[in-house]
């Protein structure tokens, strides 16, 4: 029998089961991965924004992952809300040791608008892209990334360069924030070599957790043995699915459609 790849996600836990350790296990089990999770926060949180947010220690998240390692083992790896530099720091310190892909989705503030990391946590987020194999950043992230500012796919694929070049790090920068009815997303590796994807513009109230699931989903390819291109096109594929088949919950922006993406996908 073969063994499903192990994909270890690390991120925090939404109440609300749009975005977050609960959209990573979705998205990975749907894929056909094994989900584990090292939770690195416990937020109260709905379509409507975050109310509460407990950071989990990083001792404590850096024995979640160890647990998983000893026994299950790991073939890819997806972070998400870390919330903390102390956390950042520690995961920059341990994960070179895991020779597995690893995807890194810089969250820094919710669908809502809620923030999810701090000044200080975002300065950390450099050295961890160093460790990282494909950082994936929305447009306002790459900004923060860059301190620059991004209005156009032009400005957005120069940062991406910019900073895939100084980070030694694969960047995927996703366009759903430029305005337009076409979204573009950029690809690019460290040498310069470039891949765009254009599609158009899916009309919907209901995309709280794209990013996580995006990146859940990339990780996912890759821990199957997919090469980086393929495992982007499969993720956006995925994602565009569920954005397709909303449920309709709750009273602000609401979750992916999960259950009915089978509509859609694949």
């Amino acid at each position: 029998m073969t063994k499903p790849a192990r994909i270890l996600a690390i991120a925090g836990s939404d109440s609300g089961g749009g975005a977050g350790i609960q959209a990573d296990v979705k998205t990975i089990t749907l894929l056909g991965g094994h989900a584990m999770t090292a939770v690195t926060a416990i937020t109260a949180q709905n379509t409507l924004g975050v109310q509460a947010v407990e950071p989990v220690s990083p001792d404590l998240v850096l024995a979640q992952i160890d647990s998983v390692v000893s026994d299950i083992g790991i073939d890819a790896i997806k972070i998400g809300m870390l919330g903390a530099s102390e956390l950042v720091a520690a995961l920059t310190a341990k994960l070179p040791d895991i020779d597995v892909p690893i995807v890194f989705d810089p969250v820094m503030v919710a669908t809502s608008g809620s923030t999810l990391a701090d000044e200080a946590t975002i300065a950390g987020f450099h050295a961890l892209m160093r460790v990282a194999t494909i950082t994936t950043p929305n447009l306002p992230e790459l900004a923060r990334l860059t301190s620059s500012r991004l209005a156009s796919a032009y400005e957005m694929e120069r940062e991406a360069r910019r900073l895939a070049r100084d980070a030694d790090c694969m960047i995927l920068a996703k366009g759903g924030h430029l305005e337009g009815d076409l979204v573009t997303d950029i690809f690019v590796q460290p040498d310069g070599k470039v891949d765009r994807w254009k599609a158009s513009r899916i009309d919907t109230a209901h995309s709280h957790g794209t990013g996580c699931t995006l990146s859940s989903a990339l990780a996912t390819g890759l821990g199957q043995g997919m090469a980086p291109i393929d495992a982007i096109s499969q993720a956006r594929g995925f994602v565009r699915a569920a954005l397709k088949a909303p449920p309709g919950l709750g009273k602000g922006n609401g979750p992916l459609g999960f259950a009915r993406m089978g509509e859609f996908w694949p």
